[in-house]
């Protein structure tokens, strides 16, 4: 079965301890209900820089920082799309790039 990189972008971080608890809740209940469909829950990421083909370095994350990702199993990019669509970071006003993962 096809595997797809889901990259989250963005989300507006828990205010506190409560709502962290609250949010941690959320992506712990969206895994489960994935079930297997789950390759790698992955993490959140820290700050990023960028390489450019130039050599030159940002390290600001560009335009639209990585915030975190997870390896999903689905049948197409649209079953992967619609599960996307279920993913907590959207309740923070963040979003979800989807792509294949491509077996070498």
């Amino acid at each position: 079965m096809p595997k797809f990189v889901f990259a989250y972008h963005g989300g507006e971080m828990p205010e506190t301890e409560a709502e962290g608890a609250r949010v941690m809740a959320d992506w712990m209940a969206w895994f489960e209900g994935l079930g297997s469909a789950v390759v790698e829950g992955g993490n959140p990421v820290g700050p990023s820089s960028t390489v450019q083909s130039d050599g030159s370095v940002t390290c600001d994350g560009g335009s639209n920082p990585l915030s975190g990702y997870s390896l999903i199993s689905a049948d197409s990019i649209e079953q992967a799309t619609i599960i996307a669509q279920g993913c907590p970071i959207l309740k923070a006003k963040g979003s979800v790039e989807i792509a294949q993962a491509i077996d070498m």
